[in-house]
C-alpha cells in the first residue's frame, strides 16, 4: 500500500514529463499524431484513479503512512516527505484522480487541432501532481509545496493562450493575489513552528492535546492567542486559494483560460484548497472559537455576496466562475462551526454538478464558434440535447431540489448553522437562505437564456451549431449522473438515511460544532420543516427565473432600468476591483515611481554612485598629471618616500 500511495503522483509526474518532452520536441519540427498524446496524457490520471480505488478499499478503520526521506532541518527536528492517506485523503483522492480523469478525456476533444496540445497536457498533468501532493502531505510545508504548484500551474493554465494580453494578464492577476494569500500561510506556519516545534499534522495534534496552553495562551499577533493568531493567517491563504472576501478577486478572471481548465481549477482542484487545509487542521481551530466565527462569516458573506453578482452576468463562465465563489462560502460556513464532514459533503457533490456545468459551456461555446454571451444564445435545447439535458440536471442539483446531490449537502449545513448556539449562526442561516434563493435564479436563468425560446445567434453560427462529439458528451453524462446520485451517500437521519458519508469522513477528522443539533434542542421535526422551506426557497427562484426569461423576458430590462445604479454596481462586481485599484494598486505604483524610481533610485542611488565614479576620475586624472616621464623626478619622491617612512618608525 506504501509503494501505491507513492505511485499514484508519480504517474501524474510522468506524464507531465512525456508531454512536455513531447511538447518541446514539437517547437523543433517532430510532430506526434494527437491521438498517441491524448493516449500519454491519459494514462497518468486514469493509473491514478485506479490506485486511488485500491487504497480506498483498504483503508478500513485506520490510516496508511508512506514514509519517504528526511528533507529540511530546522534546529533540531527533521521535516519528512512522508505521505498519507486516511478518509479524507480518499475522499480527495477520489475527486481529484476522478474528476481530473473525466476533464482530461473531456479534453481531447475540446482541444482538438490546437498549437498547444502537448503543452496543454503537460500543464494540467502537473496540476494534478501538485494537487495530490497536496492532499496526500503528511505536514504542512509539504502541503505548502503542493499549495504553491498549484498556484503555479494556474497560472500556467489560465494564461495558456499568453499571445491574447487578456488571458495573460488574467494569469498573472491571478498569481498575485494567490501570492498575497500565500504570505499569511507562511508566517501563520512559522507561528505554529515557533509554538510547537513541528509542522507534521500528527505531531501537531498531538501537542494540541498535550499542551493546549501554548496555543490558548500568550499573544501571537495584536494581542490575540496563538492559535487565533495562527489560524486566522492561514485562513488568510485560504481565501486566497479558495476566492473568499477579500481576495476572490482573480477567480472570475480565470475564466480565461480553456474551459477544462476553468472545470479543474474550480470544481475538484485548487478552489478546493483552502477547504482542506482548514478541514485537515480542524484539531487546532476548535482551540480558536474567534477564528471559527470569522471563517463561517467570511463564508456566508462571500456566498451573498458572489450569489448576487452572477444574477447580472451574461458571460456563461462568468456566471459559473461567481457560482464557485458563492459555493465555497457554504463550504466554509460548515467548516467555520467545525462541522468538517458537512463541507467535504458539499465539496464532493459541488465537484460533480459544477464540473458537468463547466464542461457543458464549454460545449456549448465549442458550437457557438467561441460565443460566451448568453444574450446571443437561446433555443439550443434541440441542437444540442444532451448538452443540455446533463447541464439541466447539474443546475436543478446546484439549486437544491432532491433528490439531487446538491440538496442533501446543501441542507445539511444550512441545518447545521441553524442548530448551532453560537450567537452569530442565525446570520449564517439567514445569508445561506438568501444565497440559496439566488443560487436558483441564476442557474435557472442560465439554462432558460441559454436553451429555451429562439437562437439569437447570427445566420451562420446558427448554420453550424451542433452536439458535440462523444468523447465531450460522454463525460457530461457521468457527471450528471454523479450529480444525480452522489447525494444519496448522505442521506440524513430524518429521511431514514445514515449518512453514510458523515460517518466515513469523521474517522480521520471528528466534526466539533461549537453547539450540536442536540443542544439547541431542534428535533426531526424542525430539521424536516427546515428543509421543506430550503426546497421552497430554490423553487421559488426557479419560478422567478422562469417568468422573468420564458413567460415575460422583457422584465429583467425593465427592472434594470428603473434600477440602473443598482443594476450597474451588481452588474459592474460592486466595483471591488476598481476599489483595489484605486487604494491599493495606484499607490503602490505612485510609491514605486515617485519614491522608489525617482528619489530613491535616480537622486540617491545613481547620483551616489555616479559621483563617486567622477570623484575617483578627478583623482585619477590628477594622479596621473605627476606622470611626467622624468628620472630625475620619480628618484626624489622615492627618497622622500624612503625618507617619511623611516620617520614614521622612529616616531
Amino acid at each position: 500500500m506504501t509503494t501505491i500511495v507513492f505511485l499514484i503522483p508519480l504517474f501524474l509526474l510522468l506524464g507531465a514529463t512525456v508531454c512536455g518532452g513531447v511538447a518541446l520536441l514539437k517547437t523543433r519540427g517532430k510532430i506526434l499524431p494527437d491521438r498517441v498524446l491524448s493516449g500519454l496524457a491519459l494514462v497518468g490520471p486514469l493509473m491514478a484513479f485506479v490506485m486511488s480505488l485500491i487504497l480506498f478499499k483498504n483503508i478500513s478503520d485506520g490510516k496508511i503512512v508512506a514514509q519517504g526521506w528526511d528533507w529540511i532541518l530546522a534546529g533540531s527536528n527533521w521535516v519528512s516527505v512522508d505521505l498519507v492517506v486516511d478518509q479524507l485523503t480518499c475522499v480527495m483522492l477520489m475527486v481529484v484522480c476522478g474528476i481530473g480523469t473525466l476533464i482530461h478525456v473531456y479534453s481531447t476533444g475540446y482541444m482538438k487541432g490546437d498549437g498547444g496540445y502537448a503543452r496543454f497536457f503537460a500543464y494540467l498533468n502537473l496540476f494534478m501532481f501538485f494537487m495530490l501532493i497536496l492532499i496526500l502531505a503528511d505536514n504542512l510545508l509539504l502541503l505548502f509545496v503542493g499549495w504553491e504548484g498549484v498556484g503555479l500551474c494556474s497560472y500556467l493554465l489560465i494564461g495558456f493562450w499568453w499571445d491574447d494580453i487578456e488571458k495573460s494578464t488574467a494569469g498573472m492577476k491571478a498569481f498575485l493575489v494567490n501570492r498575497i494569500g500565500d504570505a499569511g500561510f507562511i508566517l501563520g506556519m512559522l507561528l505554529i513552528y515557533q509554538t510547537a516545534g513541528t509542522l507534521s499534522f500528527d505531531g501537531l495534534r498531538s501537542f494540541v492535546e498535550t499542551n493546549p496552553d501554548a496555543f490558548t495562551s500568550g499573544s501571537g499577533f495584536l494581542g490575540l492567542s496563538v492559535a487565533t493568531a495562527a489560524c486566522l493567517l492561514l485562513f488568510f491563504g485560504a481565501t486566497g486559494k479558495s476566492a473568499q472576501i477579500p481576495l476572490f478577486v482573480w477567480l472570475p478572471d480565470a475564466m480565461a483560460g480553456p474551459t477544462p481548465v476553468s472545470a479543474l481549477i474550480h470544481a475538484a482542484t485548487m478552489v478546493t484548497a483552502g477547504v482542506y487545509m482548514i478541514a485537515r487542521m480542524s484539531f487546532l481551530y476548535a482551540l480558536s472559537p474567534t477564528s471559527m466565527v470569522v471563517v463561517s462569516t467570511i463564508g456566508a458573506l462571500t456566498a451573498f455576496f458572489a450569489g448576487t453578482i452572477a444574477l447580472t452576468q451574461n458571460d456563461i463562465k462568468k456566471v459559473l466562475a461567481y457560482s464557485t465563489v458563492s459555493q465555497l462560502g457554504y463550504m466554509f460556513i460548515a467548516v467555520g462551526l467545525g462541522a468538517v464532514s458537512v463541507a467535504i459533503f458539499h465539496l464532493v457533490t459541488h465537484a460533480f454538478f459544477k464540473a458537468c456545468l463547466f464542461l457543458g459551456s464549454g460545449s456549448v461555446i465549442n458550437a457557438m464558434h467561441h460565443e460566451q454571451d448568453m444574450r446571443k444564445m437561446g433555443g439550443l435545447r434541440k441542437r444540442m440535447p444532451i448538452t443540455c439535458a446533463t447541464m439541466t440536471i447539474s443546475a436543478i442539483a446546484m439549486a437544491g431540489i432532491p433528490p439531487l446531490a446538491g440538496f442533501f449537502s446543501k441542507d445539511e449545513i444550512l441545518w447545521t448553522a441553524y442548530s448551532s448556539k453560537l450567537g452569530h449562526a442565525w446570520f449564517l442561516w439567514a445569508l445561506g437562505m438568501a444565497a440559496a434563493f439566488c443560487t436558483a435564479l441564476y442557474m435557472g436563468r442560465m439554462i432558460l437564456m441559454t436553451f429555451s425560446g429562439s437562437c439569437r445567434a447570427d445566420e451562420h453560427t446558427k448554420s453550424h451549431i451542433k452536439e458535440s462529439p462523444k468523447s465531450m458528451t460522454g463525460v457530461l453524462v457521468l457527471l450528471a449522473t454523479g450529480a444525480a446520485v452522489v447525494g444519496l451517500l448522505g442521506v440524513p437521519h430524518f429521511l431514514g438515511g445514515h449518512n453514510v458519508f458523515g460517518h466515513f469522513v469523521e474517522q480521520a477528522v471528528p466534526s466539533i460544532v461549537l453547539g450540536t443539533k442536540e443542544a439547541h434542542g431542534g428535533g426531526m421535526a424542525v430539521e424536516a420543516a427546515l428543509a421543506v422551506l430550503s426546497v421552497m426557497v430554490a423553487v421559488a427562484g426557479l419560478f422567478l427565473a422562469h417568468r422573468c426569461y420564458v413567460r415575460n423576458p422583457e422584465l429583467p430590462a425593465e427592472y434594470a432600468e428603473q434600477h440602473k445604479e443598482l443594476y450597474d454596481l451588481v452588474n459592474d462586481k460592486y466595483r471591488v476591483d476598481e476599489f483595489y485599484d484605486r487604494s491599493v494598486t495606484k499607490p503602490l505604483e505612485r510609491l514605486a515611481d515617485g519614491t522608489f524610481y525617482k528619489v530613491i533610485d535616480r537622486s540617491v542611488i545613481d547620483n551616489t554612485v555616479n559621483t563617486t565614479g567622477h570623484i575617483f576620475r578627478w583623482l585619477g586624472a590628477r594622479i596621473a598629471s605627476t606622470t611626467t616621464g622624468a628620472v630625475r623626478t620619480y628618484i626624489a619622491v622615492m627618497i622622500v618616500g624612503l625618507l617619511l617612512v623611516v620617520l614614521s618608525l622612529f616616531t
